[in-house]
């Protein structure tokens, strides 16, 4: 398994890939592990024993999210390096120029499927830190604060490489379709970060 070192090293050397929306699924997962320990805490503190249940689920499904995350960063380098590829392909005569142009187009809607795959998931963790305000642990507040903060960024990460890939396809109904799932996900996200960015401000207050 490849360290954070060693990805950072990799993202941050002149290679096209890792890129933004390989990044921005470590950074939704970073909000899925704090999720997961946030909830794990309050599976074992008895006083939240009412909350034990939700907090136990809240972990299932965190660290699942983990994992799948996991997955979408491999699968978007993956689609990226398609497109680079595509990109690559010989254009001698008229044949290889349309193989080329089919090619790069099917390899830029991949590359724009994934990223929005990784925002539904980073949608995904973003809920489950509504859901950790049903635990009523103010110690906690700023764990959870942060797991939103990390699941926003990555949807907005993720919205970016999205819209990179639909400047350069050519197939209309495709990216108004991924377009209008995007901005879905935009639409829900907001909604639900603004609900924990103002509970987690109430409990951050000094009383």
């Amino acid at each position: 398994m490849e360290t954070l070192d060693s990805y950072l090293e990799r993202l941050a050397s002149h290679e096209p890939l890792p890129g933004g929306g390989s990044a921005a699924t470590i950074v939704a997962a970073l909000g899925a592990a704090l999720v997961a320990m946030v909830a794990r805490i309050g599976v074992r503190n008895p006083k939240y024993a009412e909350s034990h249940a939700l907090a136990g689920e809240i972990v299932r499904r965190a660290d699942e999210l983990s994992a799948s995350l996991a997955q979408a960063r491999g699968r978007d380098e993956a689609a990226f390096a398609e497109v680079v590829a595509a990109q690559n392909r010989s254009r001698r005569d008229p044949a290889e120029i349309q193989e080329r142009r089919v090619a790069l187009e099917a390899a830029l809607a991949q590359a724009a499927e994934e990223p929005l795959a990784a925002a539904a998931l980073s949608l995904d963790v973003l809920r489950l830190t509504v859901q950790l305000l049903q635990i009523p642990a103010p110690g906690l507040a700023s764990d959870v604060g942060c797991a939103a903060e990390f699941a926003r960024a990555a949807i907005a990460g993720s919205a970016y490489n999205v819209r990179v890939n639909h400047r350069f396809m050519h197939d209309g109904q495709r990216v108004a379709a991924q377009a209008e799932r995007l901005s879905a996900i935009e639409s829900a996200a907001e909604s639900a970060h603004d609900a924990v960015h103002a509970a987690v401000a109430t409990r951050l207050e000094r009383g």
